[in-house]
């Protein structure tokens, strides 16, 4: 099981060797002596009973319990729990699934079986869908419902809109620009 520091908005993996696989299996930035997880990735894995996560109490390592992880994670981070139910939903159907912060979304979705890599890329290895992820009471105007599609066009991608109930199901919109 690797381990994780828990610092501000991240958790850090120190170890290089450790974190081959998590970075080949598309998890976290690595930077030039870590590998960083985003919150969202850091509890998927904690779930997974991939990763124990601690924080640095006077110059000692508390290991946090799955309850303190996840209050923390909901304190810290603009609506956590549909971000981690629809992270989790599209993880265990196999894609990969990267954050979409750079291009205004939640999360940017890649096919099944793709490897991200740096440089040219085939068509099929592009971000195929961006999404939001939120709460079923969600309400936004049209103006920003139109950005987000038109945004995801300029990506070559389509728009997905997750929306999370109250019992943490996932029902997914597509939404498309039509021009006639």
């Amino acid at each position: 099981m690797l381990e994780g520091e828990l610092l501000e908005q991240r958790v850090i993996i120190w170890d290089k060797e450790a974190f081959s696989e998590l970075e080949e299996s598309g998890y976290g930035k690595v930077l030039e002596d870590r590998l960083e997880l985003t919150l969202v990735e850091a509890m998927f894995l904690f779930n997974k009973g991939k990763l124990a996560v601690f924080v640095k109490e006077e110059n000692e390592k508390k290991k946090l319990s799955k309850e303190e992880l996840y209050e923390y994670c909901v304190k810290n981070e603009r609506n956590f729990h549909a971000r981690l139910v629809v992270y989790t939903d599209l993880r265990d159907r196999g894609f990969l699934v990267k954050t979409g912060f750079k291009f205004g979304t939640d999360f940017r979705i890649y096919e099944r079986g793709v490897k991200l890599k740096k440089g040219p890329k085939a068509a099929f290895e592009h971000t195929k869908f961006v999404a939001h992820a939120i709460p079923e009471e969600f309400s936004c105007s049209f103006p920003e419902l139109s950005r987000a599609v038109r945004l995801a066009q300029n990506i070559r991608s389509e728009m997905i809109w997750a929306v999370v109930d109250g019992e943490s199901c996932v029902t997914y919109y597509g939404i498309k620009r039509l021009t006639l």
